[in-house]
């Protein structure tokens, strides 16, 4: 099981990233959460098995149907398996 942090930059507000995040995460058996960043980024955090989590991250540079994504920045965190779901959080 593995943990993902993640950061995906360029137009990922206001086109239904987090939404298509989530549905995606689900498909794939990923816990964990998405929200939008202030500075206009998207932060992730992802945590499953290896396959699943590596299915999110690829699925990332994708995005949704009307975003822009220019880069997606990943940091390896310990597993926590904190997670039952995944779920779309408040902006910070």
């Amino acid at each position: 099981m593995v943990r993902k942090r993640v950061y995906i930059s360029g137009k990922v507000q206001g086109v239904y990233f987090r939404v298509y995040t989530r549905d995606a995460a689900v498909k794939f058996g990923v816990t964990g959460w998405v929200r939008n960043l202030k500075d206009g980024r998207v932060e992730a955090v992802f945590e499953g098995e290896d396959g699943a989590v590596e299915q999110m991250l690829r699925w990332c540079w994708e995005g949704s149907p009307s975003s822009r994504v220019e880069k997606v920045e990943v940091i390896d965190e310990p597993y926590r398996g904190e997670f039952n779901e995944f779920t779309i959080a408040s902006t910070v």
